[in-house]
């Protein structure tokens, strides 16, 4: 639901783009980036520039220590025309060992035995762009799932799945959950995000699926604290609310404290004008979102999807749209008071 009566240019510009960037070894993408003759990263430069939003989310982007990566896609982004100086970008828990058999598999050392999955330390991270200044950075990746007394952690035979050492190692991040609050005109805003596993990919444990919901969840009893302010998830759920797997009754918690204005896109070429990803299988889902706080005035949001480019080869382009809601700050009230609470699966 949209609010009249408010100027656009009052209004700040947030999005989140899953970019697929990642590479297959450490090093690879700032290579890259730097060489400027990598076709998938200009398509992801040019969307961001049609796009032009004033705060972005890019995940799956490999990070590094000296964060080459990150300071080369930005500086890439400044001279396609399109300058962003602030930015986040923090050690993800993908790729990060553990020395433990996370998955059950028996095995150790592999993807799936990392705090999230991932082929290096650093792989599919994310990083965060703002043209206007960072104030703070809450950083919950660490949080351990078993710490959480609401967390549902897998089971099999009554006893913790894959070990109860490896649900004590667990953090619950599969790639990172950030608060980072943004001095925007008019008022602060306070951007969360996090990149959730698909809940897939696993055995009748659902490990993966229980993993997705509480990744989602932790958004909503972080909201719980928060009566008044400026906040907006901008996120890789990896969870539509009516379409694929996954557990939804994280998406009612939720439904207090956003509200969903659905991205509808210019372009649908015959999928649901609201769907953010194209996959061949489930299908068409929406897997990524904007939601801002109930109580904050939005005057407009959309999803714009890459334009295919030449020449990849045998590397695969995002499958994922661009997805952004223009919200008004310093018009958000105390929670409750909002327009346009988020509908779950209607």
């Amino acid at each position: 639901m949209l609010v009249a009566g408010i100027a656009a240019a009052e209004s700040v510009r947030i999005a989140t783009f899953h970019t697929e960037l990642s590479r297959r070894g450490p090093g690879l993408l700032a290579r890259d980036l730097m060489r400027d003759r990598a076709a998938d990263i200009d398509a992801i430069l040019a969307t961001i520039v049609q796009a032009t939003p004033d705060i972005i989310t890019l995940h799956d982007v490999d990070w590094d220590a000296g964060l080459v990566a990150a300071t080369a896609f930005q500086t890439r982004l400044a001279r396609s025309g399109w300058d962003m100086p602030h930015l986040v970008a923090r050690r993800p828990n993908s790729g990060m060992a553990t020395g433990l058999d996370m998955d059950g598999d028996g095995r150790v050392g592999r993807a799936r035995d990392a705090q999230g999955y991932g082929l290096f330390s650093g792989a599919g991270g994310m990083i965060m762009l703002s043209r206007y200044p960072i104030l703070s950075v809450d950083d919950y990746s660490d949080v351990l799932w078993s710490g959480l007394a609401w967390a549902r952690l897998p089971r099999v035979d009554g006893a913790p799945f894959p070990s109860a050492r490896a649900q004590g190692a667990q953090r619950l991040s599969s790639v990172g959950h950030w608060a980072v609050a943004i001095d925007t005109p008019g008022a602060p805003v306070t951007v969360l995000t996090h990149h959730a596993t698909p809940p897939v990919f696993d055995g009748p444990e659902d490990r993966n699926g229980l993993r997705n919901r509480d990744e989602l969840l932790f958004w909503a009893r972080w909201a719980e604290t928060m009566e008044t302010g400026a906040y907006v998830l901008a996120a890789v759920t990896n969870l539509d609310a009516k379409r694929g797997d996954g557990l939804r009754d994280a998406w009612a918690a939720l439904a207090p404290h956003f509200q969903d204005v659905a991205p509808k896109s210019a372009d649908a070429d015959g999928v649901p004008s609201d769907v953010t990803a194209r996959f061949e299988q489930p299908g068409p889902l929406r897997t990524t979102h904007v939601l801002p706080a109930t109580g904050c005035p939005v005057t407009g949001s959309g999803l714009i999807w890459p334009e295919e480019p030449r020449g990849l080869g045998d590397r695969r382009f995002t499958r994922h749209a661009l997805v952004y809601v223009d919200m008004v700050p310093d018009g958000c009230g105390e929670r409750g008071a909002g327009i346009g609470a988020l509908a779950v699966g209607q």
